[in-house]
Parts: structure tokens; sequence; C-alpha cells
């Protein structure tokens, strides 16, 4: 019997990568997003695979509509086997230019759209006491940046309710798999399609990764026993840097925090937004930063060599924070 995995945000970017990823697997994938088009060309896709695809409009900040769809694949699809969260909503600007609807609006997608992805897929898979949940992360939820509060915050607190949640299932002596995927910065339209206030267009910081890289890492974490998984160097990087000289990275990060964000090209005055509704449009896994992007990673070595690719993170994240600290003194920061 074909396994079933439930896919949110799979109209574009990294939900449409692992939709596809998890479809040449051999998977029936439920589809989870915001519009029925983009939604419907996406499911068609995979069903040249030959699997079954199941596109199902839904907003994940709606709880009572992340149940409804769980309830709507399992019926015509079957049991659940794999749930993945990866939607995510996000607003380049300070704090200082935020509203508070845009700040609970952010934070009711990327947040709550995962707790509502876990509730629903868990209420499921207790009674059965098998299945695996993913979560997809950031390295911004261990170091975050300037201009993206809201969804650093989200992330941050995606890894708090997640390690609550997996002792609780350790507790329960349930065989429920709990695994967080955290990735480096990836080329997905979200750059843009996420409202920006800065009158410049968002860019990624390099370096970037196709979204198919982070779409087999989180194949791979749905398929192994695996805590979590950190998806290129530059993840680890970030993680390990942090832990060592975090009040210096601050201040480089203020200096060369907006920059590095930001392109020369400047936003056009009816720039789309995807906040609070879709962009309608033929977007589909890839951005515009193609011939900058890495089609690869040593994603894998992270996980299966912790204690080795621990070891030489810390020794390199040393290196970093000495060239980080000579670049603030010629920053004069």
């Amino acid at each position: 019997m074909p396994k079933v995995a439930v896919i949110t945000g799979a109209g574009a970017g990294v939900g449409r990568a692992t939709v596809e990823e998890f479809a040449r697997q051999g998977y029936d994938v439920a589809l989870l997003s915001r519009d029925p088009e983009r939604l419907e060309r996406a499911a068609e896709e995979i069903r040249g695979l030959g699997v079954r695809a199941l596109p199902i409009p839904t907003d994940v900040a709606d709880a009572a509509a992340v149940e409804a769809a769980a309830e709507r694949a399992e019926v015509e699809l079957g049991p659940i086997d794999v749930w993945v969260n990866v939607a995510m909503a996000t607003v380049f600007a300070p704090v200082s230019k935020l509203t508070a609807q845009e700040i609970e609006r952010g934070t009711q997608v990327t947040y709550l759209g995962q707790v509502h992805g876990m509730m629903s897929a868990l209420k499921r898979m207790r009674v059965r006491n098998r299945g695996t949940i993913v979560n997809v992360g950031s390295a911004l939820a261990y170091r975050s940046v300037p201009l993206q509060s809201i969804y650093c915050g989200a992330k941050a607190a995606i890894r708090g309710f997640t390690d609550s949640l997996r002792s609780e299932i350790i507790h329960d002596k349930l065989d429920v798999h709990l695994t967080m995927v955290d990735l480096p910065a990836v080329n997905t339209p979200q750059f843009d399609w996420a409202l920006n206030k800065m009158g410049r267009k968002a860019k990624p910081v390099a370096p970037i990764f196709e979204p198919e890289v982070p779409a087999r890492a989180i194949f791979f974490a749905a398929t192994h026993r695996r805590r979590d998984v950190w998806v290129g160097w530059p993840t680890v990087k970030a993680i390990l840097a942090n832990r060592i000289a975090p009040s210096l990275i601050d201040r480089y990060l203020a200096k060369s925090g907006y920059s590095g964000q930001l392109s020369d090209k400047p936003t056009a005055t009816d720039a789309p937004s995807n906040l609070f509704e879709p962009v309608p449009g033929d977007y589909s896994a890839h951005g515009r930063f193609d011939d900058r992007s890495r089609t690869g990673s040593w994603e894998m070595f992270t996980d299966r060599h912790k204690a080795v690719s621990l070891a030489i993170g810390a020794v390199a994240a040393v290196g970093f924070a000495a060239l980080t600290h000579r670049a603030a003194k010629r920053l004069d920061i």
C-alpha cells in the first residue's frame, strides 16, 4: 500500500520541491497551500509520476482548516505516514516599521501553522502509534538577523515547541518520530512576494541553495530516525558561531545585516505581498537566483556524524569569529 505524506506550503518554494521529492519516492501526497490554481498545477505535475495527489487549499493559520485538511487527506488517500510543516510568511522591515497586525499574521502562519500541523498529525498518529512529523526550521532560529524579526522569532518558537512535544512523545512511549530540518538561504519565490518595506528588493545571503537540497534533506529526515538535520555548512556555521561570540555577531550584523539582505534594485510600487492573501501567478519551487544557487550540500554528514562535524564546526566557528572580529574592527564597531 502506498505511503501518504501531507506537505504544507506545497504551492511554491521548498514545499513545492518537497512535494516532488516525496512523489518521486512513491508517496501519495496531500498538498496544502492557499492558492488553488498553483496547488492544482503542482498536483498535476506529480500525478505524472504515477502517484495520487490531493490539493487542499488551506490557510495553515486556521487550525480548523488544517484539521479539516487532515481529515480529508485520510479519507481520500489513507492514513498519514508523514506530515511535513513547511509553510511560512515573513516581512522584510525593521521592528519600528512593523504593525501589530503584520507581526500577528506572520507568527500565525510561520509558528502556529506548524503547531496546527503537529496537533492534527499527532492526533491521528497517536491512535496508530506510528508516523513521522517533520518541522522545517532555519539557521535563523539560532542566530537572528535584522529585518526579519517576525520570521526569526517564529522559527525560534518552533524549536521550543518541538522540543517540548518530543519529550512528551518519549514520556508516552509513542512510536511517533518528530524531527526538525534547519535550512540555510534557499532560492525560493519568497524574496519576490514577501512584504518588503525597505524600498529595495530582498535577496538571500550567499551561499544560496536550490530548493531541491532541503527537499532531499526533509525526505531523509522523514525516513531515518534523526533528531534533527542541519542543511549545509552555512547553517552549522551560524549555529556554532553564535554560541561562541553572540555579542560580536550582534554588532557585525548591525553593520552588514541590512546590505547583505537587500539588492541595489528598487522594489516596484505595486510589488506583490503574500502576507495576508496569496499572490497569483505561475510561481514554482525556484526563485530568481538560479545562477547563484548550489545544487548540492553535505547536510547528511552533519547528522550522521554529528560528533565529528561539531568538532570541525567548532574549530571553524572560532576561525569565523576571528574573521568577524577583524571585520568588525575594520568597520569600527
